[in-house]
């Protein structure tokens, strides 16, 4: 299959810290299994680990966004990721804490990243984990590495859900950000496009979602009819707020405004839940969201809710929120973009004073 990364290229020399016997993991999750010491800035129950594959010579793309880019300046190991720190730990530590662990852990996900090695290797720790504790697994893949049996080798091994990092909503988006960049290093819309429709197939209806970015040059109407899309699938749209990685080629372009971003998650939790249809909402000429045909008791109740404003991370057994991802959005000292928890009173009160909704409401209430 063509968008495969080729095996015949995989004969890199291994660092001795490479995967599948070393991986990075979240600095929020080095905290949660007590391998970094440190607090969150407001205690909550944490139990959503994220792994990353490492290797020594990284990962084969280079998005303009992303802190592992290989046009970003500094040593592979040193770079963050998300603007976190992601420790490189050895494999068998790591699953010994989970064991360890295992009894306040709610969802486990390894990253991979677009590199010969890449698909081996997360088979090889799929297995690994699931023999270790029995706590949902999902896989955030790298599309060039993967077709329909490596997906279905995946699924049997023990993953339950499939992320697509799709990030760019359009192929236009899409090129700029993602394909204009050293040969070799680009990736493929159409491949991103197959692998959602294959681990759809593969998975299930709501077991695979596509992670989509806000705040890198799509337009209010291109994410809202990236997220009908999606739903319209059974696929899960999940949202992150571009969060600017010093030194990468979009590493002076600004977040989007919070109002934008509150709008944005608001909209897509009532396309997920069914509440809007593609009539009720209208966008001027720049494609920027201008009116919302919406019940007010309706909003009111999402709102208070909090539930659109949480992290969008896979669930726990039990259905919540498993993975909540604190800080990938924004910094402990700026004001929370995506919740890790249920907001409170004094935060939805805030909630409602950013998404500042009388704007869109206007004589459009239904």
């Amino acid at each position: 299959m063509e968008s495969l990364v080729s095996e015949i290229r995989s004969t890199a020399p291994e660092t001795g810290q490479d995967s599948p016997e070393y991986v990075r993991m979240s600095y929020a999750s080095a905290l949660a299994l007590r391998l970094r010491s440190g607090q969150f800035h407001r205690p909550f129950a944490f139990g959503g680990i994220n792994l990353l594959l490492n290797y020594g010579d990284g990962c084969r793309s280079d998005c303009a966004y992303c802190g592992l880019a290989r046009s970003r300046p500094g040593q592979y190991e040193e770079k963050s990721f998300i603007r976190v720190e992601w420790p490189l730990l050895p494999t068998e530590e790591v699953l010994s804490r989970l064991v360890q662990h295992a009894d306040r852990l709610t969802r486990l996900c390894i990253s991979m990243v677009t590199h010969p090695r890449a698909y081996r290797d997360t088979l090889d720790l799929t297995r690994r984990v699931r023999e270790a504790v029995n706590v949902p697994l999902s896989i955030l893949v790298a599309p060039p590495t993967l077709n329909r049996s490596r997906l279905q080798s995946l699924r049997d091994a023990g993953a339950d859900m499939i992320g697509v990092g799709l990030d760019a909503v359009t192929e236009p988006l899409f090129r700029q950000l993602r394909t204009q960049v050293p040969a070799g290093g680009g990736l493929r819309w159409s491949n991103y496009q197959e692998i959602l429709r294959l681990a759809r197939e593969v998975f299930g209806p709501g077991k695979v979602n596509c992670h989509v970015l806000v705040g890198v040059g799509e337009t209010d109407r291109q994410l809202v009819e990236t997220f009908f899309n999606l739903t319209g699938r059974q696929i899960l749209p999940y949202l992150f707020c571009f969060n600017p990685e010093p030194d990468s080629r979009l590493g002076t372009r600004p977040k989007s405004t919070v109002r934008r971003w509150r709008r944005i998650q608001l909209v897509k939790f009532l396309v997920d839940q069914g509440a809007l249809t593609p009539e009720a909402l209208e966008y001027d000429d720049l494609g920027n969201l201008t009116g919302l045909r919406s019940s007010p008791q309706g909003l009111a109740a999402a709102i208070d809710s909090g539930v659109p404003f949480l992290t969008n991370g896979c669930p726990a057994a039990d259905g919540t929120l498993g993975c909540s991802r604190p800080y990938g959005s924004y910094r402990p000292s700026e004001p929370t973009r995506d919740f890790p928890y249920l907001p409170g009173p004094e935060e939805t009160t805030r909630i409602r004073q950013e998404l500042a909704l009388d704007e869109l409401l206007d004589g459009k209430a239904c």
